[in-house]
């Protein structure tokens, strides 16, 4: 809770401060010191500043400052007094009362942040420490947001939270600009800056950064297996004790070190840790020279102290970042700091004239200096450089001619695993849903009740529940490939075909990801830099088939191509994918322009995925699904049971199995027609030419709020009844209508039924992804038009060949 947030008349006890440099130094000297009781006394008229009786004086504060102030309101009104002395041994005791307890849980809190390249193994620290199933991809761009976790550690409480991957604090990147927000707006305790320990000259730029902002640090040295076994040296205490920084040699992937980690934020926290100390990362008497003056101007500025550290600002005002010139625009004195920033510009340039390089070039190469400076003393690489497994796995992965071939027969294994091995565990769920059947048709009596538990709930939910074998096959091997590190080679090998396209390689990731589940894939679509490649990327997404779509084709290919499932699946993928690829370069024809952004991606070694965090992230989205089980699916579920069996007519009346009666399907008779069957009946003329039915139209209306009701929905339409299980179903579509003389369902229909799912439009939770990481809503409105018009013509495409055909 900050002190702004306390109502007159109410006290508080501060916890800590999150402000910097002067503001922060003048609060502690006016008293704001942990353990401190603060009173509300009142507020200006209009409502700023607020009037406070702290240690028996009175003072002012303006709202804004009272939001960098962490307090614990009080239970009551009574006072207590703590010496700030003796806040720590208070933290031991037990007996207090309940204001004093809860002081004492926050003054035993620490909030960390953990900060890093991407691929260092951040996230499984994260993982490892909190419990978390949060997913380890070996690329940029796969937290794309804050993560939280919480644990308790040595009488502490652990407030985590795992950022995004960035390589520095610039604006250049949404995740870079995510990271510097959170640090401007939270100010976490301590950052645990996470660096790989066998590419310390490239992540130890993040480094400096973090230095600039004057911020509690430590550094994990992760994976720092891989250095030792590589015959490298580091002498990790010397390091630290040159830069400022406390470091501790970590392997997030077993856990070891954790516990010397977690142990150095608690000291540093404390400000018990010897290693500590600020540094400046030397800049160059000239650089240096423009920092300290405009450094000085910011520091005469209170306004703009509180944001971050005067040098850290100094410096990013001459690289002219646009965000921290928008945070010095509110300031009274901007127009005389930016002004001065333009003369230090000015005689920079001049003096640098014959370099070549920019503000930001010249400040990244004195900081590159520094750090191979502080190596040169402390690292001794090995003496002979082996021929990695990287290297030999790189030679036949990323091969002109291996390349190709490879990816797809690891995308048609990935597909034969999900179908084949998939099967056994879906039997066994059948079974026991049919259990489940059994069960309500025999101890229940009939009437709604009853047929809204077989009907609705049963055959809705678990129509789709037993696909969910094949869902976390999928995931299963989408994570191992993305940990693995192969997915980066992926995009390496695809970078030529998506700039083609109009598309950057970095779109390749997303859209693979694409095929676990659209809303994550949109999402990570802010590792792409360049805005158009991002919008574009974003909405051929949902062409990508997520699993939701997967429960549709198991179940219609194992009915009529069951001695083709693995082609048949390889197929509607590669379509999906052929129309994203077509849709990306009608856009970039005719609606953005061309992208020259370049394609600088890291491609990190590759490592063995632990089989622990493989099945972590597969039971996490298992977990999702099981969810949506309980959320979405069941209420789509109801309704679409309710539409279907309301309003009641006399053979409702008489029978439980009235959706099995036929009769002329292409009339609609408000005498025996439910509500569903006339909504189907009105709209489906326009799906006629797709041989669908009104029924099969019905379905994929039902698939707006989540692709899996699809086939919920065909369950209960086709069967409409408590026994609804695969069989049942299967046995209904390939039946013969007697008002047509034709199958219900032929390889045809399937056909056109796999194609329209797999391309029309997404489901709403994707619609509002889209929307929200573009800014506007008439992308999502195109999404909806567009892939419901594609669609549709290839759907009647295919249908048309395929009776030809087939």
């Amino acid at each position: 809770m900050r002190l702004s947030e306390i109502s007159t008349g109410e006290s508080a006890v501060v916890v800590k401060l999150l402000g910097h440099g002067a503001f922060r130094k003048r609060l502690i000297e006016m008293g704001f010191v942990k353990g401190q009781e603060i009173k509300v006394l009142l507020n200006a008229p209009l409502k700023d500043p607020i009037k406070y009786s702290i240690m028996g004086y009175e003072l002012s504060l303006r709202r804004q400052e009272a939001e960098l102030i962490e307090v614990v309101q009080l239970l009551d009104h009574d006072s207590f007094h703590t010496k700030p002395e003796e806040v720590r041994l208070q933290t031991e005791q037990s007996d207090e009362t309940a204001p004093k307890k809860d002081f004492i849980r926050s003054a035993k809190t620490i909030n960390i942040a953990l900060i890093g390249n991407p691929n260092c193994g951040k996230t499984s620290l994260f993982n490892f420490v909190s419990g978390s199933r949060e997913h380890v991809g070996n690329y940029s761009g796969v937290t794309v947001d804050a993560k939280e976790g919480h644990f308790n550690y040595n009488g502490y409480q652990f407030n985590i939270v795992d950022l995004p991957g960035t390589y520095s604090l610039s604006c250049y990147s949404p995740e870079e600009l995510y990271v510097r927000r959170f640090l401007l707006n939270e100010t976490p305790d301590v950052i645990v800056n996470v660096v790989v320990s066998s590419n310390l000259e490239r992540n130890l730029y993040l480094t400096t950064e973090l230095i600039d902002m004057d911020r509690s640090m430590v550094i994990a040295l992760n994976m720092y297996d891989e250095l030792e076994r590589s015959g490298a040296k580091l002498d990790y205490k010397l390091l630290g004790e040159m830069i400022g920084v406390p470091m501790v040699p970590t392997v997030s992937r077993t856990g070891q070190g954790i516990d010397q980690l977690l142990d150095a934020v608690i000291r540093v926290y404390e400000g018990e840790h010897g290693a500590v100390r600020h540094v400046h990362v030397n800049l160059g008497h000239e650089l240096e020279q423009s920092v300290n003056s405009i450094k000085n101007a910011l520091k005469a500025d209170p306004s703009v102290l509180p944001h971050f550290s005067p040098r850290y600002m100094a410096i990013k005002l001459l690289e002219r970042d646009t965000e921290i010139d928008s945070l010095i625009s509110r300031s009274m004195q901007h127009s005389n700091i930016l002004s001065l920033r333009d003369q230090e510009t000015a005689r920079l340039e001049h003096i640098f004239s014959d370099s070549g390089n920019d503000m930001s070039s010249l400040i990244a190469h004195e900081k590159y200096g520094f750090i191979s400076g502080a190596l040169a003393e402390t690292y001794t690489p090995a003496s002979q450089q082996a021929e990695n497994t990287t290297h030999i796995i790189d030679a036949f992965v990323t091969n002109k001619l291996f390349g190709f071939p490879l990816f797809m027969l690891v995308m048609w294994f990935m597909f034969w695993c999900t179908f084949e091995i998939g099967s056994y565990p879906q039997e066994w769920i059948q079974h026991a849903v049919d259990w489940l059947n059994s069960a309500i048709h025999s101890y229940f009596p009939a009437g709604p009740f009853k047929d809204l538990l077989a009907d609705g709930i049963i055959g809705g939910v678990g129509g789709v529940i037993v696909f969910l074998p094949n869902i976390l096959i999928l995931y299963f091997f989408i994570s191992f490939l993305e940990d693995s590190g192969y997915m980066a080679r992926a995009a390496f090998i695809m970078d030529k075909i998506m700039h083609r396209i109009g598309l950057h390689g970095k779109s390749f990731i997303p859209l693979v990801m694409g095929f676990g589940c659209n809303v994550p894939a949109i999402m990570a679509a802010r590792a792409i830099e360049s805005r158009s490649s991002r919008i574009i990327t974003i909405l051929i997404n949902p062409f990508m088939s997520c699993s939701g779509r997967l429960p549709v084709y198991v179940l219609l290919v194992g009915i009529f191509f069951p001695n083709h499932a693995s082609l048949a699946f390889l197929a509607l993928y590669s379509l999906g994918i052929v129309i994203a690829m077509i849709t990306a370069r009608l856009l970039r024809r005719f609606w953005f322009k061309a992208d020259e952004t370049p394609f600088v991606m890291e491609l990190p070694p590759y490592r063995m995925p632990t089989m622990k965090a493989a099945l972590l992230h597969m039971w996490g989205k298992g977990e999702q699904y099981l969810k949506k089980m309980g959320g979405i699916i069941l209420v789509a579920s109801i309704i679409v049971w309710a539409l279907n069996y309301f309003p009641l007519h006399d053979e409702k009346l008489n029978t439980d199995n009235t959706a099995q009666t036929i009769y002329d399907d292409s009339q609609i008779d408000p005498n025996r027609d439910s509500y569903l069957e006339m909504m189907g009946k009105t709209v489906n003329p326009i799906m006629a030419p797709l041989g669908f039915d009104w029924r099969s139209t019905v379905a994929v209306i039902a698939g707006a709020p989540a692709k899996e009701i699809v086939v919920s929905t065909l369950g209960v339409l086709y069967t409409g009844n408590e026994d609804f299980d695969d069989a049942a179903l299967s046995t209904r579509l390939t039946a013969i209508n007697p008002h047509t003389g034709h199958a219900w369902f032929n390889a045809a229909t399937a056909i056109s039924l796999m194609v329209f799912v797999l391309l029309y439009f997404p489901c709403t939770a994707t619609i509002t992804a889209i929307a929200r990481e573009i800014g506007s809503w008439k992308y999502s409105l195109f999404s909806i038009l567009y892939n419901t018009f594609v669609a549709w013509c290839v759907a009647f495409m295919a249908y048309r060949i395929a009776l030809l055909i087939l």
